[in-house]
């Protein structure tokens, strides 16, 4: 299914930066973009695809959102797990819608609240390639397994992931499954909730136990 085009690019090469309009990027299969600082293997927020008619709703000035790639379609109809072909070829996973934060409102009142489920959808890279802005955008069906929106469901299934005798620290948790450090803190009920198998699974990076840490490996190929 044909989904439009891209018509815009942007990248940011620090954290001190704001995001720069370019005219191509280079993506890298299972990384992210090239040098750009959301570049992580182990990371389910490669880059943001957002639309073009959200920033036209709400009369945003250009890359409020923070996207990477901004699209004709209206991202908010992608499911999790659709695998986008942009161009001739890239392949992007689309994995969770990303959540309305605070920061936004820094830009309009409120806008956090109003702008919904429409600030963008997170994907990693399957196919890499180059993309330049007038590609095409194609749907090319659920080909993925799914990541739910929820973090706390997010967090679940990394642990349920972790190699049997290993244990993954909190801060690498978070990372794995696409939420701020700051989430750490509510780890502790999250995980008493549980149940003793995943308060046993996720330790603090104080913690004495002698176990290997689990830094994420194959965990979407997994999932």
């Amino acid at each position: 299914m044909n989904l439009g085009r891209v018509v815009g690019l942007a990248a940011r090469t620090s954290k001190a930066a704001a995001p720069q309009s370019v005219d191509s990027l280079r993506l890298l299969p299972g990384a992210g973009i090239e040098d750009e600082i959301h570049a992580d293997p182990h990371s389910p927020r490669q880059l943001l695809l957002a639309s073009r008619d959200v920033y036209k709703d709400f009369g945003l000035p250009p890359h409020a959102l923070g996207e990477n790639l901004l699209l004709e379609t209206d991202t908010a109809c992608l499911g999790s797990g659709t695998v986008l072909q942009i161009g001739d070829q890239v392949q992007l996973r689309m994995m969770f819608q990303c959540e309305a934060c605070g920061q936004l409102d820094a830009v309009q009142p409120r806008l956090a609240t109003r702008i919904g489920s429409r600030r963008g959808m997170l994907a990693r890279v399957l196919a890499g390639g180059v993309i330049r802005a007038g590609d095409t955008v194609r749907d090319l069906g659920v080909l993925a397994q799914p990541w739910l929106d929820d973090w706390r469901e997010r967090v679940r299934r990394v642990l349920d992931a972790v190699p049997e005798g290993s244990v993954v620290e909190y801060r690498v948790l978070a990372r794995l499954a696409g939420i701020q450090s700051s989430y750490c803190r509510a780890f502790p009920r999250l995980l008493a909730r549980l149940g003793p198998y995943y308060m046993a699974t996720a330790v603090t990076a104080q913690s004495p136990a002698a176990l290997p840490r689990w830094q994420g490996e194959g965990l979407f190929e997994q999932y």
